[in-house]
């Protein structure tokens, strides 16, 4: 069959030295909007498909689904059923925040639509990266879509690798950046920001991302000329505006039952509570006022009425008089206050309080038995340290299911790559590290308060972390070409103002980002204003930290998983694990403790206790000994012969025991005194090379109170030899054998 019946529509881009091809016209034509984005062998097809409303929901419902198809890969999902099903990957819900973040604040406000991205990978050349296209991809599919939107943009990676930046590194150059940044920018200004670095200057973070925006300009031209050649009619828009006379009316009495008051309530509960009393006498008032009581349309607009004069409020006192809602200047941090080990049994702990926001921190450590384990297009991935963030309704005073969001799996996300710079090399502390946030109150930047709780965790846990990290979220106030930016944001002022820009970092320099811009882009004076401000507000939470604990513990939780390391003969490494794995299954079984074993030797013990740990690597050294000379060992009969018995002294490890020495009395017979299988008490008495000799006459003597001798047990005397003659014993030493198999 032809291809020309698809007839697909194709633009190039070329941006860091690789083609980036847009297609549409060959799949999902029934979709509202479809692109195929390919760059190398990796495509991603992103589809739009909307449909109208019944009713206004009050918010956008605007859904995206970012999935990964394993035969994209060449290979079968690990799963049960073997299919791509159930919940998504975390990697999955990342990216589709990563697309979802950047192109919602461009759908216009009031749109009554139902709006679906779904953005698949289909082809992945384990070169490429699928996010950076799928972000791009998404922006494509809407602008050809007949959706109003104020876009494109534009989706990419910096990397950085020897001082030079590098726009979507392959795999292999990420592993060898020092920077990795994800972010979203318009033709003129940035949009979205995520991503980390290993302690770089705030001043490097600006340069990139600027450098960034500049590079995938050609991406944005390609999407204007995609909607050129087979872009859909845009459907007729119009926002909504409010009656007129119902805005003067509403704000008129709110201003009269004291809305500008209520504002200034410093406490977060008592504000909530002040504003609403506010909003119940409006409705009071309109109600009785005949000219709204029986308009319900203008009835129910009151609550956005009303939230849009508080905006304005809010804002206008920081632009004129440089005062926010709890009474603090833009620059101020708010109060910080710090317990480290708060629970008993855990680890390590601690309480970081900014403000009204409150984290419980505890830190677990765990063995290599405990790394989280993942199915993923470039195989299966293992992760030895995870942040996992909790955000509890009681922690904001409300009521609903308990489930893990996608905003919890992001702030956990931005919070892991933030600490794990700070992290000990595997080779060096090979445990297996989990941090959970517990959300116990929240008035802004919780995200952060992980951050900061989770770095003092990990200290009063006696992790070798090579620097505190703390982090602070930044907002914007924006007004035409004046612009304010502040410092630890409230809840309120993330939602009435124009940013959330969040930065972590040591010391030394940034190690974790994220921004979202609620207007139309940032430009590089309000960020790098942005990115200095952070960083003063970040040192001021650094030395709050250091107060509370400077540097980390000594000494690991005596809770804590017990460690040691041994290196034994590769040689004798079945032994250990033993036939179908019996020897090591008794190990754990006897101790509680897990026993990692590498092909060069290196073991690892980890146990629960001290105690355990120390009968574990008796247990596994006891298959690594090497018999000594005058040591006693209880040895197993392997093998009965005329002129005596083999022993296995010790695993592995066979000795002769002569007939001489079977006994302090004459013995006629090996068997009369050695059986095969029984455990005998037996002393080596000669190593020589790999033949070794034992005498059970020697222990026996010993017993008796007779001190060794090892000149008479050596060889056996001439008198020992009875009637065999000097033949006989000739013979039966050229047949006397031992030592290792």
């Amino acid at each position: 069959m032809s291809l020309d019946i698809f007839k697909p529509t194709r633009v190039t881009a070329t941006v860091g030295g690789k083609e980036i091809l847009f297609e549409c016209g060959r799949l999902a034509n029934q979709a509202h909007g479809a692109v195929w984005i390919q760059c190398g062998g990796t495509v991603v097809l992103v589809t739009v498909c909307s449909q109208a409303l019944e009713f206004d929901k009050g918010f956008f419902p605007l859904t995206v689904e970012y999935s990964e198809r394993m035969y994209a890969a060449g290979r079968i999902p690990g799963s049960f059923f073997r299919r791509e099903i159930g919940r998504p990957s975390e990697r999955e819900t990342l990216v589709s925040r990563l697309i979802d973040r950047p192109i919602r604040p461009l759908f216009p406000k009031g749109l009554n639509e139902d709006v679906q991205v779904l953005a698949s990978v289909i082809s992945a050349d384990q070169e490429n990266e699928s996010d950076v296209l799928a972000l791009t991809g998404a922006s494509a599919a809407v602008v050809v879509s007949p959706l109003p939107f104020e876009g494109p943009v534009a989706g990419g990676r910096i990397g950085r690798i020897r001082g030079q930046f590098v726009l979507n590194p392959s795999f292999e150059q990420q592993a060898q950046s020092d920077l990795n940044i994800l972010f979203a920018a318009s033709r003129d200004a940035l949009t979205m920001v995520e991503g980390d670095a290993h302690f770089l200057p705030e001043d490097v973070i600006i340069e990139a991302l600027e450098w960034g925006r500049e590079q995938i300009q050609p991406l944005i031209d390609a999407q204007f000329k995609l909607r050129e050649l087979c872009g859909k009619t845009k459907m007729p828009f119009s926002p909504h505006e409010d009656d007129p006379a119902l805005v003067a009316r509403v704000e008129e009495l709110a201003r009269a039952a004291g809305i500008e008051q209520a504002l200034r309530e410093p406490a977060k509960l008592a504000r909530k509570d002040a504003r609403k009393a506010v909003k119940d006498k409006v409705m009071v008032e309109l109600k009785a006022d005949s000219a709204w009581a029986d308009n319900e349309a203008a009835l129910k607009s009151v609550g956005d009425i009303i939230a849009d004069m508080e905006k304005k409020l809010v804002r206008s006192r920081i632009v004129n008089e440089g005062t926010r809602i709890d009474g603090r200047d833009t620059r101020s941090v708010r109060p910080i206050q710090i317990q480290t080990g708060v629970l008993p049994r855990a680890h390590g702990s601690a309480i970081f309080r900014r403000g009204e926001t409150k984290s419980l921190v505890v830190a677990t450590l765990g063995s290599s038995t405990d790394e989280q384990r993942m199915d993923s297009l470039t195989g299966d991935v293992t992760k030895r340290f995870m942040l996992h963030y909790n955000f509890p309704p009681y922690c904001v005073g409300e009521v609903k299911p308990v489930r893990v969001s996608r905003r919890e799996i992001g702030h956990g996300a931005l919070a892991e790559k933030s600490l794990r710079p700070i992290l000990p090399a595997d080779t060096d502390f090979p445990f297996t590290l989990r941090v959970v946030a517990e959300t116990m109150e929240s008035n802004g930047s919780s995200s952060m308060a992980a951050v900061c709780g989770g770095s003092l965790s990990l200290m009063d846990a006696g992790v070798p972390a090579s620097a505190p990290v703390a982090g602070v979220a930044m907002g914007l106030i924006k007004e035409g070409d004046k612009f304010i930016v502040l410092t630890d944001i409230l809840g309120d002022e993330d939602a009435l103002g124009d940013m959330d820009f969040k930065i972590a970092g040591t010391a030394e320099g940034v190690t974790g980002v994220q921004m979202d811009i609620k207007v139309t882009g940032l430009t590089t004076d309000i960020m790098r204003a942005a990115m200095q401000q952070a960083r003063e507000g970040r040192l001021h939470i650094l030395d709050e930290m250091a107060k509370a604990i400077a540097e980390p513990r000594k000494e690991l939780s005596r809770f804590a998983p017990q460690h040691a390391e041994l290196f034994v003969n590769p040689d004798i490494i079945r032994l250990i694990i033993g036939p179908g794995g019996k020897n090591i299954k008794a190990i754990t079984t006897a101790t509680g403790a897990s026993v990692d074993i590498e092909d060069s030797g290196r073991i690892s013990i980890f146990a629960p206790t001290a105690e355990a740990l120390e009968k574990a690597r008796e247990m596994v050294c006891y298959y690594d000994q090497r018999p000594e000379i005058g040591k006693n060992y209880t040895a197993k009969v392997r093998k009965v012969i005329e002129i005596g018995a083999i022993v296995e002294v010790l695993p592995n490890v066979e000795a002769l025991v002569h007939i001489s020495q079977l006994d302090v009395k004459r013995v006629e017979q090996s068997g009369d005194v050695a059986r095969m299988g029984e455990d005998m008490v037996v002393k080596v008495i000669e190593i020589n090379g790999d033949r070794i000799r034992a005498s059970r006459k020697a222990v026996l003597l010993e017993e008796q109170g007779h001190a060794w001798n090892p000149d008479e047990t050596t060889r056996p005397q001439r008198s020992e030899r009875g009637d065999r003659g000097e033949r006989g014993d000739r013979n039966s030493r050229g047949r006397e054998r031992g030592g290792r198999r």
